[in-house]
């Protein structure tokens, strides 16, 4: 049986570096398209590198070819745009949002989404109400299977990480135990628990959109 093939967005990120080595040692995908802003040192005979001018819509609906499923573990920071919204939607908002539009012409049935807990396009936070209207937008295209995981604080080595997310990754998993009942999930959860998460529910055969919280990452890791 042939095994499928992935387009990645994000792979450098904390989820999407995750995502990329379990994909890369799955039997299941046989081929991995990485869109990469600049090149990763990184080579495996399933990989495919696209370094991808995401402004430029030719070079980036190009570089998607075609295949089964879209993972985006897309994301930036205030930090690295400098404050500036508008750049920060173009990166949040834009190159998840072309990604799905551009799929499902493409031929792809399948799109895996990282949002954020508390994500709600009507949110007054900057940050939740954009991931909300990805959501919202990503979930009119009409994938077979539409896959959103919204976890909280992650839990893992970033190679940019700030002192308030160190901070909070010592503070909060010994405060986890006080999230309880609907509180759960805001419970931490570790970047490769996320990655496996949309890896397992990309062979769950599970049809429709389907939300990951807390609960449901641990779920289908079980």
């Amino acid at each position: 049986m042939q095994g499928k093939t992935a387009v990645l967005l994000g792979a450098t990120g904390l989820i999407g570096n995750e995502l990329l080595q379990i994909l890369l040692n799955s039997r299941d995908y046989a081929k991995v398209n990485i869109l990469v802003r600049k090149p990763v040192d990184i080579t495996h005979p399933k990989l495919n590198m696209h370094v991808v001018d995401f402004s430029n819509t030719e070079n980036y609906h190009q570089a998607l070819e075609t295949g089964d499923i879209i993972f985006c573990c897309i994301g930036t920071t205030m930090k690295k745009v400098n404050g500036n919204k508008i750049k920060y939607r173009s990166i949040d908002y834009d190159i998840a949002v072309n990604a799905a539009k551009w799929g499902i012409e493409k031929g792809y049935h399948h799109y895996s989404f990282v949002s954020a807990i508390g994500a709600d396009s009507r949110s007054s936070n900057f940050y939740l109400r954009l991931k909300g209207e990805v959501e919202d937008k990503i979930s009119s295209f009409g994938y077979s299977t539409l896959d959103i995981f919204r976890p909280s604080l992650l839990m893992g080595r970033r190679k940019d990480q700030r002192a308030e997310e160190k901070f909070a990754q010592m503070v909060f998993p010994v405060i986890s135990f006080l999230f309880a009942g609907g509180w759960r999930k805001y419970k931490p959860v570790k970047a490769e628990a996320v990655a496996r998460a949309m890896f397992n529910a990309s062979l769950s055969g599970k049809s429709g959109s389907n939300v990951y919280e807390y609960d449901q990452i641990k779920a289908i890791n079980a």
